[in-house]
């Protein structure tokens, strides 16, 4: 077997073996050149982690598939996925990968797949608004996410609430000396008022919390109901009569006539037959102590027991033996006033 270097020589002189070794050598650099020149530089941050490749792919879409990498539908990457890879520079892909979020809100649960960095912007995104006065229950607006977080939002309503409460009317006596004791009459009709409380009062997810008395004023005063009421007093008569009065007298009646008996004095004498007030005697003129009845007082005698009432008179006149609790009725004839003789009665002082 001739030696490959003697076959060389056989074939090729030293030039030409040098001339064809160095194209081979040259072609092998220029073929690794073009090839390295070919492939592109590609850092991949896949939610933190870090990869650097070389790769021949053409875009961000084939070099992730190359590597094994998947994105999910709610995953962010930085470059669209048929974004072209450049050559010239290095290439540099960003993927954040969404975790899942439980909102609770409005009595429901909603749960998100989110990529955003902060509460408030997880809230943002999925058209969640807080008012000025909603709550956050376990997070704050710039918590950072973490997955599976919970955020619990309280809703948080004020409302003036006005409450109306009756304020009874009150009833006012008043004394009426014209008219009989024992009756009555309303002189004016009472009407409760109104009394108004205004509560500043806050819920929280549709339940009462608070509840602050901010007003309370007297609305409608209330109108007193006035009823008068009758002092005069007044018995009825044996004759059916309603008679009114001061006050009554139990008192002791004898009774007089005209007659020389009674007054000492004749018919055609000065003053006969004239009271002492200057009136002409007739039934229904009593004599009085003064200082008991005044004269010009007006009564009514009522007889106690069987003694049947005398009736109405009018104090006019006096006598020697009218004092105290003592009464003289005048008759017309002695034998009505023997009749009578003495005896206790009821005086009724009349207004």
């Amino acid at each position: 077997m001739i030696p490959l270097e003697k076959n060389i020589k056989r074939y090729f002189s030293l030039k030409e073996f040098a001339i064809v070794f160095l194209s081979v050598v040259l072609s092998v650099l220029a073929g690794t050149a073009v090839f390295y020149n070919l492939k592109r530089e590609v850092i991949i941050n896949d939610n933190g982690k870090q990869i650097m490749v070389r790769t021949m792919k053409t875009t961000v879409s084939e070099v992730l598939q190359q590597n094994g990498i998947t994105i999910g539908e709610y995953d962010e990457i930085s470059l669209p996925l048929d974004a072209k890879l450049q050559k010239i520079s290095i290439n540099e892909i960003y993927i954040e990968r969404a975790v899942p979020v439980n909102i609770f809100v409005d009595g429901k649960s909603i749960q998100v797949m989110t990529c955003e960095d902060t509460v408030e912007d997880v809230l943002k995104s999925s058209s969640i608004e807080l008012s000025e006065l909603d709550k956050l229950d376990n997070v704050s607006l710039n918590d950072k996410i973490e997955a599976n977080m919970d955020i619990r939002i309280i809703r948080v309503k004020e409302e003036l609430v006005t409450e109306q409460i009756p304020i009874p009317f009150s009833e006012i006596k008043k004394e009426n000396h014209n008219m009989d004791k024992g009756t009555s009459r309303t002189v004016r009709e009472g009407k409760d008022g109104i009394r108004e409380k205004v509560y500043k009062v806050v819920f929280e997810d549709g339940k009462e919390v608070l509840r602050e008395l901010i007003e309370d004023v007297v609305a409608i005063a209330p109108v007193n109901k006035i009823i008068e009421y009758g002092t005069v007093l007044n018995f009825k008569t044996s004759r059916g009569e309603v008679v009114r009065y001061k006050k009554v007298l139990n008192m002791k009646a004898t009774a007089y006539t005209a007659s020389y008996k009674d007054t000492g004095k004749k018919p055609g004498d000065a003053g006969f037959g004239i009271t002492y007030t200057g009136k002409k005697v007739k039934e229904g003129i009593i004599a009085v102590d003064p200082k008991v009845i005044p004269l010009g007082t007006r009564v009514y005698i009522e007889g106690v027991g069987n003694t049947p009432d005398y009736g109405f008179a009018v104090a006019e006149d006096i006598g020697s033996a009218v004092k105290g609790n003592v009464i003289d009725l005048y008759f017309d004839t002695q034998e009505e006033a023997d009749r009578w003789g003495r005896r206790s009665v009821r005086v009724y002082i009349l207004k």
